[in-house]
Order: structure tokens, then C-alpha cells, then sequence
């Protein structure tokens, strides 16, 4: 069961301003992963559940957030159907990311009420998961989109709350097109948790990279504020 509501959720990635993630099959790999995060300011991460036996390495990495890092916010991405997203949530998933757009995985999150960000990709589809219920919207993939394409949707629906993912950099200049554009939070993945660090295993360089990514998102909301 979701420790945090939808609510909740939405309003720690709206505070912080990004959503780190991360998928790697070796459980003690991933909570060295999850701490560096957590001790760089990050609150929330997205297990991209894309391996086999994933489920298995989410409820690991679940309940060591719970039980040592208090505050963050786990969630799970790459879900495609609502049986899936039934079984993550069975595990404490606080918030469901999908690649696309399905009221199924809607219909099984807002029973729970538990956040879901469907990858939406057209303004067609992102008014519909609002209908449904969805609080921010994931702008998927970010990197064939632009923040353009942010700002010409938040003109008639300034109450469009958008997670680009995908496309997003830790580069000052990247980060600032999209929080520019209107954006709520964005996703990020590799440019973060890049491969070198995992197969470093340079934590403390992750947490740094954290820490210095967040802080370039609020000089980037203070001065446009």
C-alpha cells in the first residue's frame, strides 16, 4: 500500500522540481543508487521497471527506502497495463509513470489514489488524462518534443502541469528551456545516473550531481519568479 497520496506525491515533485531515473537488476547496487539520491536532496525516484523479475528488486529497494530513508518517495515507470501497475502498488509503489497513455492503469491508480503520470504526446490526449484524473502529466518522449511544444500547450490550458521525460539534461541551459517553457518537474534518467557511475560505483559523485541539479533548478525558478 502507498505510504504518500497522489497529493502528496505531486506536491514533492512540484517542491523539488525532479524525478531521477533508475533500473538495475542488482539489488545492493540499487539502494547505494537510491541513498546517493536521497543524500543529494532528491525525495523521489522512478524504478523504470524494465527487467525481468523487476517486481523483485522493487520491493527490495521499497522497503530499505522505507525503513532507512525516511522521506523519499518511491514510484515505479515503464508500466504498460493495469496489472502491472496492481502489482507494484501491492508492493508500495507511491506513484505510477507509463510510457503511454491507458485509462485502464487510470481506472486501477484512482482506486488507490495513488498518482499516475501517463505519457501523453498530443494535447488531445493529455486533456483526457486530466479528465480521468491525472495531476502531471508526463511529456514522453521529451527529447522529440521541445519546450516549445510546453509552452504552446500551457497558452489555452495554463492549469497543465508537465513532467518532460526523456530529452532532459543536467545542463543549466536545457533545464532552463524546459522550467522557462512552464514545466512542473522533469524526469531524468541517464544523464544522471549515467553508466559510468554505476560501473564506477561512484556514488558520491551521484550525490553531487544530485545535489548541484537541484540546486540549478531553484536558481532557475528564482529568477524567473
Amino acid at each position: 500500500m502507498a505510504k504518500y497520496t497522489r497529493i502528496e506525491v505531486a506536491n514533492v515533485m512540484k517542491e523539488t522540481g525532479m524525478v531521477p531515473l533508475f533500473f538495475h537488476e542488482d539489488i545492493e547496487l540499487g539502494k547505494q543508487v537510491v541513498k546517493a539520491c536521497y543524500d543529494g536532496g532528491a525525495r523521489l525516484m522512478e524504478f523504470t521497471a524494465r527487467g525481468d523479475f523487476a517486481f523483485e528488486v522493487f520491493a527490495a529497494l521499497n522497503k530499505y527506502a522505507l525503513a532507512e530513508l525516511p522521506g523519499m518517495i518511491m514510484g515505479v515507470g515503464s508500466v504498460t497495463d493495469a496489472a502491472a501497475a496492481s502489482l507494484y502498488m501491492q508492493m508500495g509503489a507511491n506513484f505510477v509513470v507509463t510510457p503511454v497513455f491507458r485509462e485502464d492503469i487510470a481506472v486501477a491508480c484512482n482506486r488507490r489514489k495513488v498518482l499516475w503520470s501517463p505519457g501523453c504526446g498530443s494535447l488531445t490526449e493529455i486533456a483526457r488524462a486530466e479528465e480521468l484524473g491525472c495531476e502531471i502529466v508526463k511529456l514522453f518522449p521529451g527529447d522529440i518534443y521541445s519546450p516549445g511544444f510546453v509552452k504552446a500547450i500551457k497558452g489555452p490550458c495554463p492549469w497543465t502541469s508537465i513532467m518532460p521525460t526523456g530529452g532532459v539534461s543536467t545542463d543549466e541551459a536545457n533545464l532552463k528551456g524546459w522550467f522557462d517553457a512552464g514545466v512542473t518537474c522533469v524526469g531524468i534518467g541517464s544523464q544522471l545516473i549515467s553508466n559510468e557511475i554505476l560501473k564506477t560505483r561512484d556514488f558520491n559523485g551521484l550525490k553531487e550531481k544530485v545535489s548541484a541539479t537541484l540546486a540549478t533548478i531553484s536558481k532557475i525558478r528564482s529568477t524567473k519568479y
